[in-house]
């Protein structure tokens, strides 16, 4: 089975059978303290960085400091001294920083795969946070991941708005479990600094695109000027009865992912 503990924005710890695997972990006030009181976070994380004992793998997206929160990361490295590291290049420093030896780190791009273990592959999704960018070398600085298990599968799209590319990339991949951003992005949003994402109406077409079997909406929970009210994103699903399940997951419990037929 798989088992999904809420971290916040859109951070996951997923047990999948017994391999713990860690997405966007962020534990702390960074943000906050960093920006200001304004983006203090509204949920704590399901799990505490003391609880994160035998994560096998980090998977990072992208470098923003709600996705590679080196306060986060050094003490999850602390807690699973075994742990590897997942990212886009320029998460590297990130992670240095965060006393992670480099050997522990491999650097990635979109549609390459990696065996977490016998039976966990990962693909790597190219991700559009606003635009499908690259670095110098060509390498997505955005990622999604794609996991396969025998428990069953899940698309996280980290932060992403639609773009064909990610389409390409999921054609030919089951998706049971969609973990997609809901905290649409708007004039007053970007006005503020901040970048948003998908619209639930977004979401929506999306997951349908990609023949999801469930929607989890991310990116929703945590900071009162970047956050999507769940009756918003309820309300349109009742009034458009999409072709998949819809699926809040807050933080404060585990939930079950199911395998579909």
């Amino acid at each position: 089975m798989i088992i999904a503990y809420p971290l916040g924005q859109v951070g996951y710890l997923y047990d999948v059978g017994g391999l713990r695997i860690v997405i966007d972990p962020y534990l702390t006030d960074s943000v906050a303290e960093q920006f200001g009181e304004s983006l203090r976070r509204l949920a704590q994380p399901t799990l505490s960085a003391d609880e994160m004992t035998d994560v096998a793998w980090v998977l990072i997206t992208h470098a923003h400091l709600d996705h590679a929160d080196p306060s986060s990361l050094v003490r999850i490295a602390r807690s699973s001294p075994r742990a590897q590291f997942l990212a886009p290049a320029e998460c590297v420093p990130i992670l240095v920083s965060a006393e992670i030896e480099v050997s522990k780190i491999r650097v990635v791009t979109a549609r390459e795969r990696f065996d977490l273990s016998q039976d966990c592959v990962v693909t790597v999704i190219p991700a559009a946070h606003t635009h499908l960018e690259v670095d110098s070398l060509g390498r997505s600085r955005y990622v999604g991941y794609h996991l396969l298990t025998p428990f069953g599968s899940i698309y996280h799209a980290g932060d992403t708005v639609p773009h064909e590319e990610i389409f390409c990339a999921l054609k030919s991949l089951p998706v049971d479990h969609a973990f997609l951003p809901v905290n649409e992005r708007n004039y007053f949003r970007e006005a503020a600094g901040i970048v948003g994402n998908m619209s639930a109406r977004e979401a929506f077409a999306f997951a349908e695109r990609i023949h999801a079997r469930s929607l989890i909406p991310t990116h929703w929970d945590l900071f009162a000027a970047n956050s999507t009210h769940p009756w918003e994103v309820e309300s349109l699903y009742t009034a458009i009865r999409p072709p998949f399940a819809l699926r809040f997951m807050p933080c404060g419990a585990s939930y079950r992912l199911e395998k579909t037929a």
